[in-house]
């Protein structure tokens, strides 16, 4: 594995006791934030595995309701986060989830508000890193360690190479890419993880494209 600094080896700087249990699982929150692009009036987590099993004790639950009101890792109001939120008026609901998940720190997060709903699975892989696994019912792999952007397009022919044609005459390397769909023709999803940083001008000239429905931009 290569690492771009020594703090992909010994975690973030974070509030405490754990990288994956509270740092992994602020960043989960704070990126379902980002992807609903608002603070949320309501959410629903679900813990399964470890964080199930221990999420109390090791500050899981205050760590994703610190990501949702948009705390990062080493924001010392992730203590206080369930009691901002009630002040806020976000109404937060958890549960402890029997199902066996192939990452034993796991959690499905369910937010929204009056405008619209989010759902996501993120996992938390260790050293405050996580994975964002599935997204509205779309399979994908999103890290958050490198910018990205997600494109939802119509499952045509030619929808990818447009994408990627525009990123590469713009001279944006692409790290990682993934392509999600739920039904052959239909809404499809994809993840790009880029080198450098995604300006409103390549923003724009994609949402234009052809088949293109919507774009969000991720930047940790």
């Amino acid at each position: 594995m290569k690492y771009k600094s020594v703090f992909d080896i010994i975690g973030p700087i974070m509030i405490g006791p754990s990288s994956s249990h509270t740092a992994g699982a602020a960043r989960i929150g704070r990126m379902a934030r980002s992807l609903f692009g608002r603070e949320p009036k309501w959410a629903e987590i679900s813990f399964y595995g470890s964080f199930a099993k221990t999420y109390k004790g090791h500050g899981t639950d205050v760590a994703v309701v610190g990501g949702l009101l948009d705390f990062d890792t080493f924001d010392e109001r992730i203590i206080e986060a369930l009691d901002l939120a009630a002040e806020k008026g976000m109404k937060i609901s958890f549960s402890e989830e029997e199902e066996i998940t192939e990452h034993p720190n796991t959690a499905r997060i369910r937010i929204g508000d009056e405008d619209g709903e989010l759902e996501l699975v993120g996992i938390s892989i260790g050293g405050g890193k996580i994975e964002i696994i599935e997204l509205n019912g779309f399979e994908l792999k999103l890290t958050g360690h490198d910018p990205a952007i997600l494109v939802v397009h119509e499952d045509r022919f030619g929808a990818i190479a447009a994408v990627a044609a525009v990123l590469a005459k713009h001279k944006i390397n692409i790290a990682h890419m993934d392509v999600s769909r739920k039904e052959k023709g239909k809404m499809a999803l994809m993840t790009i993880e880029v080198d450098q940083n995604i300006d409103i001008v390549v923003m724009d000239e994609i949402k234009a494209l052809p088949n293109i429905t919507n774009v969000t931009k991720i930047v940790d």
